[in-house]
């Protein structure tokens, strides 16, 4: 078999998993019943500590900074921001520092010509719900080379060992950039023919009941929607699509709608090359100057015994705890943990564009992007901004998305990282407008299909993790 028809066989793969939801293996009630057991279930302990108080922990306060003892894991570091892009030119913050790159990856495996997912019901302490649904290995390379002296993660031969022929999807990509400095994760998934016995905490999952699930709130954990909003279904022309006619069933729905936008690669407002031509732009315009900075001398912030927050009460702020798992590789442990001070809103807004769904998406500059800018939902803000008029029309287009006479196609909560971020959700809404919202959009701002922002995700670094967690949540089924 030729590289090309390899490939057009991983993607239709891909796209059958994607519109299946019979699971012989585990119904999706199974599964949620599953989730809520594994909830009940769990002895989870979270104590807030003073920093002195952490175990393998401290607040440096001679070179500004928290740190393991082991120098591994991560650090919380200060920044100092100068920029020509935005209202804001200039600020400091603490900042994640993690640049160990760590393992976010599937086992898949073909049952009667279905890809199946091998999923698991991970424990991390800044979960709403403590117990939501992970990919079959979530590690960073401190836990897989065992710095805290645990347990090796279930199935990481697999990933190790992984030949070329086995591997679908391998990619580098970003997290969130205002919390994170530089920091990347492998995004692979593997697809393997030897029988897999699920362990406990593991079980067959389609691509289709996935995405589903995304529609419940705090269920599918960041790590899982990061991975998946890399799988491609591959490159049509919209004259292939509309002969085949792929999907049987209501044209005008937004599932066929949504797909039609992933597949066909020869009908968007603009193309590739001018997409990549307008971001080039941008980043050489704009500039970001980062130098690191003591913590204990950050202007706008505060360092007490037990917290590290805003001036302002603000953003977020940083504190220490004490955790308690039940079967984790360690089952107790302490660690810092950033916590939001505000629900977050993620958004896009969508519009038909000449028979196909376009996403208003912009370039958004954070502290911690690797490259300046990366693409980002039309809307990533603090629901903070929602609840005050005058900051509110800061935002371009808020108000447009929680204006509730235009379509929404999709809300839910869904949380952030459980492992760094303590109890952070962010409220997910894709929105549709009609023809008479315009074309024309700020500088900042174009229009992309679904075909061209998996594309760039391809590519890596390109497009934030807050606009791949909504592309992740898109369904077909409906």
């Amino acid at each position: 078999m030729n590289h090309i028809s390899k490939q057009r066989e991983i993607e239709f793969l891909f796209l059958k998993s994607a519109l299946t939801l019979n699971n012989p293996f585990n119904s999706t009630e199974d599964i949620l019943n599953w989730v809520k057991k594994r909830n009940d279930q769990v002895n989870v302990s979270i104590k807030r500590i003073a920093f002195d108080e952490m175990n393998n922990w401290s607040l440096d306060r001679q070179n500004g900074s928290v740190v393991h003892s082991s120098n591994k894991f991560f650090s919380i570091q200060g920044l100092e921001i100068n920029t020509n892009y935005g209202q804001r030119k200039f600020w400091d913050q603490p900042i994640i520092n993690q640049p160990e790159i760590g393992y976010l990856g599937f086992i898949t495996k073909v049952y009667n010509g279905i890809l199946y997912f091998l999923i698991q019901t991970k424990i991390e302490p800044g979960n709403v719900n403590y117990v939501q649904l992970s990919p079959t290995i979530q590690a960073t390379k401190s836990n897989y080379t065992k710095v805290h002296g645990g347990k090796t993660p279930n199935y990481l031969d697999y990933f190790v060992n992984a030949t070329s022929e086995e591997i679908l999807v391998d990619q580098l990509q970003s997290e969130q950039g205002a919390r994170f400095f530089k920091k990347r994760n492998r995004n692979i998934i593997i697809k393997v023919n030897k029988d897999i016995k699920p362990l406990e905490d593991f079980r067959w999952l389609t691509l289709g009941q996935i995405k589903f699930l995304m529609g419940k709130d705090n269920i599918i954990n960041m790590d899982t929607r990061t991975v998946i909003s890399g799988i491609s279904f591959g490159d049509y022309s919209a004259k292939t699509i509309d002969f085949y006619n792929i999907m049987n069933g209501d044209k005008s729905s937004i599932g066929y709608k949504m797909l039609r936008s992933a597949l066909v690669q020869d009908k968007s407002l603009f193309s590739f090359n001018q997409i990549i031509y307008w971001l080039t732009a941008k980043k050489v315009k704009y500039d970001l100057s980062i130098n690191k900075k003591s913590i204990m001398n950050l202007k706008h912030w505060k360092v007490t015994d037990r917290v590290i927050e805003h001036i302002d009460n603000r953003f977020f702020r940083v504190i220490g705890v004490n955790v308690e798992i039940g079967n984790r590789e360690v089952s107790s442990w302490d660690q810092p943990l950033i916590e939001p001070c505000d629900k977050g809103i993620c958004a896009f807004i969508i519009k038909d564009i000449d028979g196909i769904i376009h996403f208003l998406v912009q370039a958004k500059l954070e502290a911690g992007n690797f490259d300046v800018l990366e693409l980002a939902p039309t809307v990533q803000c603090s629901s903070a901004y929602s609840k005050n008029s005058k900051e509110k029309e800061r935002i371009p287009f808020l108000d447009i998305v929680l204006n509730k006479s235009n379509k929404v196609i999709f809300d839910t909560y869904q949380s952030e990282e459980g492992g760094r971020f303590y109890r952070e959700q962010n409220r997910n809404i894709i929105v549709e407008v009609s023809d008479t919202f315009s074309n024309e959009v700020p500088e900042n701002f174009t229009w992309l299909t679904l075909n061209q922002l998996k594309k760039f995700i391809v590519f890596n670094n390109y497009v934030n993790i807050q606009a791949r967690s909504l592309i992740s949540a898109i369904t077909y089924l409906n």
